[in-house]
């Protein structure tokens, strides 16, 4: 098998694409789209985003310290696109995409009404890297779309259409290969 070495980067694929939504009091909401989002803890719930510091959206998530981490549908992947190369110091993102700015509990920033799932998050740490920062947050609350709950209250995420990112390129997941345990499983 012949293989090549290239130089250092990031190539770690798919990922979770995410909107990432914010607000300073009394300034209209803010919605960034990112990439590099990951779980880090399940207890304390803690994710992390990195941002560059560059972004609008950086210096409001440094300030008010909370965000909201909006899960991402097939539906939402033009948005999610529009979002992530649109600045908000130009233009009103939640307006020229008709998004519904909802409350999350735990959090001043708005969520957004039309995804599936919305984690309310506390920034307990912030870490320079280089090109990017690193918060580290506390999951407050999740809010979930009963839209995607059946009779018994069981929520249904992976019914959601949700779409990743990987290589520049956006792609639907859909096709179920197994389940956690599902190789050591006893037949």
């Amino acid at each position: 098998m012949s293989r090549q070495t290239w130089k250092p980067g990031n190539m770690l694929y798919p990922v979770p694409a995410v909107m990432v939504s914010c607000q300073r009091p009394d300034e209209r909401p803010n919605i960034l789209t990112v990439a590099w989002a990951g779980t880090i803890c399940s207890d304390p719930a803690m994710v992390s985003i990195s941002v560059r510091p560059e972004r609008y959206s950086y210096e409001i998530i440094k300030e008010t310290g909370e965000f909201a981490i909006n899960l991402v549908t097939k539906d939402l992947t033009f948005v999610t696109d529009y979002c992530g190369v649109k600045s908000g110091r130009d233009v009103d993102k939640f307006r020229e995409m008709k998004l519904t700015p909802v409350a999350v509990e735990g959090i001043s920033a708005p969520g957004i009404g039309e995804s599936p799932l919305i984690l309310a998050c506390r920034v307990t740490e912030v870490k320079p890297l280089g090109t990017h920062d690193l918060f580290l947050a506390e999951v407050v609350s999740v809010s979930v779309n009963e839209e995607f709950m059946d009779k018994t209250g069981k929520f249904h995420l992976n019914d959601t259409k949700l779409m990743a990112y990987s290589h520049g390129e956006y792609f639907c997941l859909g096709e179920k290969l197994g389940k956690f345990g599902y190789s050591v499983k006893k037949k």
